[in-house]
């Protein structure tokens, strides 16, 4: 018999995620019952029941907290299709407020932040190799724009990469950021599929909601109608300049900096570091450029939430790191609180000591 062609939208995330290369892998796949993320969880089951593999596909779904009952439902939703396509579900709960609260850093970071947390505990309880997101372009575009407006430098100007490490152990893919939202919902029609509509996506509270029912629609009207392939170009161009600086910045930061976790806690995957030490001495004769790169090699290394460190925090970082002597203790967003010790820049997580 012969097997029905693969739909154009499958064909596209094999191009972009070739089956071959996680087929026998176990994959954590986020959905959160949203057009994308179904299509993603859709396309990921036709290509792994076509060609097979020893890997599993785990479904992962996490209650954000602050939705109430909508949310709710979308977990009802989200484990009957499992059900019906015989796929493990994964289902976690995080109070968002309550970490928006402790990070300082607003709600979509906290979601974010418990997200991936809990993502990649899933991935590394289960023995996955990946976890996929459903990220397409639309969110790339969205993101770049947002940092433009938040004020942002080169890695902010980058977008939304298309693979990361989130431990030695586990990647992160996604698949769909070359991918349109309207190819999504266009899949979803042909096939037949219904998902959830998360109704937090038209709330005006958030900064994303404004751009992307506000500014990008007037930007596309009034300014430019190819203002989503101008933004794209711009990242892309952007990842690759940034790619260069952050491997100078990475051979600099292996002399200097070491990161230090609480007492007679070994560090896992998922810890955050309760204080970094930068060694000053190899930053003197650097340009503040490498410098602001290696505060944030340091910041990542910690898993310390960064989104509210804009040019003026990390600039702050690399004159201190140029400052000869002593200064008095400052504080930075996320309860880091950075004093100088000679020629060490210290930082500490404020409560994790």
């Amino acid at each position: 018999m012969t097997l029905p062609e693969p739909h154009p939208f499958e064909i596209r995330f094999d191009e972009a995620w070739p089956t071959r290369e996680w087929r026998d892998s176990h994959v954590v796949l986020a959905v959160s019952a949203g057009p994308d993320s179904v299509a993603m969880l859709h396309a990921a089951v036709a290509l792994k029941n076509d060609t097979g593999g020893s890997g599993t596909l785990f479904v992962a779904h996490l209650n954000h907290a602050l939705r109430g009952g909508e949310a709710d439902a979308d977990e009802v939703w989200l484990k009957a299709l499992c059900r019906r396509w015989s796929l493990p579900l994964n289902v976690g709960k995080a109070d968002v407020s309550e970490i928006a609260a402790q990070q300082g850093d607003g709600m979509e970071a906290a979601a974010r932040t418990a997200r991936y947390d809990f993502l990649l505990r899933t991935a590394e309880r289960l023995g996955a190799r990946f976890v996929a997101t459903a990220h397409t372009s639309d969110d790339q575009v969205e993101t770049v724009l947002h940092r433009i407006v938040r004020g942002t430098g080169l890695a902010g100007l980058a977008g939304i990469s298309s693979t990361r490490p989130l431990s030695p152990s586990v990647a992160l893919v996604r698949p769909l950021l070359d991918v349109r939202r309207r190819d999504v919902l266009d899949y979803l029609a042909a096939i037949g599929q219904d998902h959830r509509i998360d109704s937090s996506n038209a709330d005006p509270r958030y900064t994303r909601n404004r751009l992307r029912h506000g500014l990008l629609p007037m930007l596309r009207t009034q300014y430019n109608a190819d203002v989503d392939a101008a933004l794209l170009r711009l990242a892309t161009q952007a990842r690759e300049s940034q790619q260069l600086t952050a491997d100078l910045a990475d051979k600099l930061a292996q002399q200097c900096v070491a990161v230090e976790y609480r007492a007679r806690l070994l560090p896992d995957q998922s810890q955050e570091a309760s204080g970094v030490r930068i060694d000053c001495r190899p930053l003197l004769d650097q340009p503040d450029l490498l410098i602001r790169e290696v505060c944030k090699f340091a910041w990542n290394e910690a898993r310390w939430p960064q989104q509210a460190m804009g040019f003026d925090q990390w600039q702050q970082l690399a004159e201190l790191a140029r400052t000869d002597g002593d200064f008095p203790a400052i504080n930075l967003p996320g309860n880091i609180r950075v004093r100088r010790d000679k020629h060490l820049l210290i930082l500490d997580r404020l409560g994790l000591a």
